[in-house]
């Protein structure tokens, strides 16, 4: 019985430390072109957009969603945190509104540098980036927590 308990602590503390030393995530911002009015959104609001429940930005135009990549950790993290739906949960929603003729995705693009560039060549556009790759092309809208 003793030996079994060793075991089970040993199971627990290696699981702990493996827990605790896994890198923090990223910390992730909502950005618009630095020429968009756009001032602030809530992470409501961006997941109203992401999600197509409306197409416009609250203070009016027309909103234009951009993506990571699918299989991109921001993704992921993105999503969970501004919608609490996990990749597999979205690619379910997604595909049920795509079914149904009820909606599309966002436009996807491959890295933080496209969102850049596609947010400043349509100014009605937004996406969210890693906070490390700001620069004077975008504009902070939301900071994800």
């Amino acid at each position: 019985m003793h030996f079994t308990h060793t075991w089970i602590k040993a199971g627990l503390v290696a699981l702990m430390l493996g827990w605790f030393s896994q890198p923090s995530m990223a910390e992730l911002v909502v950005v618009v072109s630095a020429k968009s009015p756009l001032a602030a959104l809530n992470e409501h609001q961006v997941a109203d957009i992401f999600l197509g429940r409306t197409s416009d930005f609250p203070s009016g135009g027309e909103a234009v969603p951009i993506d990571q990549a699918e299989d991109s950790a921001s993704r992921a993290e993105f999503y969970l945190k501004t919608t609490g739906k996990s990749p597999a949960q979205l690619k379910a929603y997604w595909s049920k509104l795509i079914f149904t003729g009820s909606g599309q995705p966002p436009r996807e693009v491959a890295s933080t540098a496209e969102v850049k560039k596609a947010l400043n060549a349509v100014l009605n556009s937004i996406g969210y980036i890693d906070k490390s790759e700001l620069d004077s092309s975008v504009k902070v809208v939301l900071l994800l927590h």
